[in-house]
């Protein structure tokens, strides 16, 4: 439950800032304070709808993958990735407060955005859902208590005492790799908790 809550906290905080940054960027699309909404419409899309367009597309596109070249195949792929964007897109749009203006500037510009914005989370999603996790582990130990962070990496707060930093982790607070298995501590005591 826990690994779930932060995926999705840690997804919709990273939609949030890409929507406020689509809105600041593009004249074409206003996003204001629908930013919120939007962002959460955007996180659900992401993780529910997404990998069933994406794996439905994939399915018809392998019934004729055998008669197209590489290249050929390589512009398909690239083509269903867009067109799983868009539709999580129109959907933003749709459920939101979003306004689009603009064919070009308004629905076809904001789904590559997407497509960057994405695949710059998959290169940084295992830290920041690192970073979220010990978070809600900080909240969660001291009962939903505000607490103000140290610059040592510990919490205090009137009559708690500091939490100390995760065993291994750097002094930054990042945590720390084991060079056998290449996961975070925070990741092998996931993987501990699932049994």
């Amino acid at each position: 439950m826990k690994a779930w809550i932060v995926r999705f906290v840690s997804l919709y905080v990273f939609d949030l800032v890409v929507l406020l940054l689509i809105g600041l960027l593009l004249s074409s699309v206003r996003v204001g304070l629908a930013a919120f909404w939007a962002a959460l419409v955007l996180t659900a899309a992401t993780i529910w709808l997404k990998p069933l367009v994406r794996t439905l597309f994939r399915k018809f596109a392998a019934r004729s993958a055998s008669t197209r070249t590489r290249l050929s195949e390589k512009l398909v792929q690239g083509v269903l990735v867009f067109v799983v964007e868009l539709i999580v897109w129109i959907a933003v749009v749709v459920f939101s407060g979003v306004d689009v203006r603009g064919w070009f500037w308004g629905w076809v510009l904001p789904p590559i955005a997407l497509l960057i914005a994405f695949a710059i989370y998959d290169l940084v999603d295992d830290r920041i859902e690192a970073r979220a996790g010990s978070i809600y582990d900080r909240v969660t130990r001291h009962g939903g208590a505000a607490a103000s962070v140290t610059g040592e990496g510990t919490a205090t707060r009137g009559d708690v005492p500091p939490v100390p930093r995760a065993p291994g982790a750097s002094p930054d607070g990042a945590p720390a790799r084991d060079r056998h298995d290449g996961l975070t501590a925070e990741q092998r005591r996931m993987l501990d908790e699932l049994g």
